[in-house]
């Protein structure tokens, strides 16, 4: 469990406790106090002299009173000597505790309907306040608890509240905006709750716990192990006490005030500790027993012996983190108060009115927004799949096209085919044509022929051959109007006389 830092505000006097819980136990880890009062530091001394101070070692009870002069002195804040005390502590990550008791405490004791739920019995009650006392209390205010069978104890807060002012300029000298707060406890009430808990009583007991401080003194009674009645505080303490026999007188009047026939048990805690004390009030009330407070459920071991034997001085904070650890197991459930004022100060984000306002239009234009956005992804999506179909499909055209070429090649060279057979079949028709001609030339004279043809040109080749005649050759080229003798010679073939010709032969288009 994280620690708590009890901080308690007493006049001029501040007293701060560290505790933390391992399993059941609570540890006291630290203890100081301090006075703004007559508090002095050494010229150009820091934080060394500490120990010259009673605070050499962190874990004592450091009371700074007055030292006297000890050099050139210059006032010091408490919260600087505070500071130091704890500098070794993780304070950022403890929560601190505040202790509120009168003026800033006040006190109401509300005889209405005890059975409404928390939030209108809390209404009721600053109703009734207001109209009783004039004044005007905030809800977060005010708590209360159950004081007997017929009667609620309020408590609620006015003003500036000292502890809370120093825990702020604690963590301002420790250069943080805030150190957390989760409640405000009473004094008195604690105390009682911390003596009902840790210390016995017969029903029909009437118990005085007395606490006395520096400067102010608490009387509370108890009837068995419930509250009874709050005495008023005493202005008197350590620091201006001159006889006890002020005490009788007070604590006399208290009882005739809160209706406490006798006292059975009385409990002594705070600031003194002397055997004058405890003499005193064996001598005046004889039939009471008189005893100290004990702490036997505080783990101790922290402190240093001398620290521990005034433990005592520190029963409020002590009481406060007890009743705390107990409400946090779910034992008890005692006041706290929490002004509003604290809470916006521990917010994360700090919000005004204005912000409040604009909060539905940022929830709406972040659902427009959001809404636009997944609906863009949505189609984003589609046109994805719509993209990948058509992707898919590009590949299987193309495909379908790698097979298509050789195809198209195919009937390209077809076409090309095509075109040489057809200007192939215009020219073998005229080669027809004249080759019949000639055909029948030869056919119809039958002494002469052909050995050799030669291409020449397109439309011309050349003829190589053998004649009886000479005149049949010469016949032949006039026959053919577009040939050419070219020579004639002499060759006889075995003992018949024959010639030997070349013949260009030129194709007649019109025939």
């Amino acid at each position: 469990m994280k620690q708590i830092v009890c901080v308690y505000c007493e006049g001029n006097d501040t007293k701060i406790a560290v505790f933390s819980k391992s399993q059941d136990t609570i540890k006291l880890l630290r203890t100081a106090s301090s006075s703004t009062v007559g508090l002095k530091k050494s010229a150009g001394h820091g934080k060394e002299n500490l120990a010259d101070l009673g605070g050499g070692d962190l874990g004592s009870d450091i009371s700074f009173e007055e030292f006297g002069n000890v050099g050139g002195e210059e006032s010091v804040s408490d919260v600087g000597m505070i500071a130091d005390v704890l500098s070794d502590l993780s304070l950022k990550k403890s929560q601190f505790i505040p202790i509120i008791t009168e003026p800033v405490a006040n006190y109401h004791v509300y005889e209405g309907d005890k059975e409404l739920e928390k939030s209108k019995l809390i209404e009721s009650i600053i109703q009734e306040v207001e109209s009783t006392k004039g004044v005007s209390v905030d809800s977060a205010s005010i708590d209360c608890i159950d004081l007997n069978e017929k009667s609620i104890l309020s408590v609620f807060v006015e003003g500036d509240i000292p502890c809370v002012n120093f825990v702020n300029s604690l963590a301002s000298h420790n250069h943080r905006r805030y150190y957390r707060i989760p409640t405000i406890k009473t004094a008195d009430l604690s105390l009682a709750y911390y003596v009902s808990k840790t210390t016995k009583f017969f029903p029909e007991d009437y118990s005085l716990i007395i606490y006395i401080g520096k400067e102010y003194s608490k009387l509370i009674f108890l009837e068995g192990q419930k509250l009874k009645h709050l005495g008023a505080t005493l202005d008197i303490g350590t620091k201006n006490l001159h006889t006890y026999d002020v005490y009788f007188s007070k604590i006399l009047l208290e009882m005739e005030n809160g209706g406490i026939p006798k006292l059975d048990n009385i409990i002594l805690c705070g600031e003194d500790r002397s055997e004058n004390l405890l003499l005193s009030f064996y001598g005046t009330f004889p039939e009471a027993n008189v005893t100290e407070l004990k702490f036997e459920n505080i783990d101790t071991s922290a402190l240093e012996t001398d620290e521990v034997s005034h433990v005592s001085a520190f029963a409020i904070p002590i009481s406060v983190a007890t009743e705390y650890f107990d409400e946090q197991d779910k034992l008890y459930t005692g006041i706290n108060i929490l002004p509003r004022d604290i809470k916006e100060r521990q917010k994360v984000l700090q919000f005004g009115w204005h912000s409040y306002v604009l909060f539905p239009l940022i929830f709406g234009a972040a659902f427009f927004f959001t809404n636009n956005i997944l609906s863009n992804f949505s189609e984003i999506e589609n046109l994805d799949k719509e993209i990948d179909e058509l992707t898919q499909r590009q590949i299987q055209n193309q495909a379908i096209v790698g097979q298509m070429t050789p195809l198209n090649e195919k009937i390209n060279s077809f076409d090309v085919t095509q075109a040489i057979l057809d200007s192939a079949s215009v020219g073998t028709e005229i080669w027809g044509n004249n080759l019949d001609k000639a055909s029948s030339f030869i056919e119809r004279r039958r002494n002469f022929w052909i050995t050799k043809l030669e291409t020449v040109s397109p439309i011309e080749i050349k003829l190589t051959g053998y004649s009886l005649s000479r005149s049949v050759l010469t016949e032949f080229a006039q026959y053919n109007s577009t040939s050419l003798l070219k020579s004639i010679l002499y060759e006889p073939l075995r003992d018949k006389n024959a010639f030997i010709y070349t013949l260009n032969y030129k194709i007649n288009e019109k025939q």
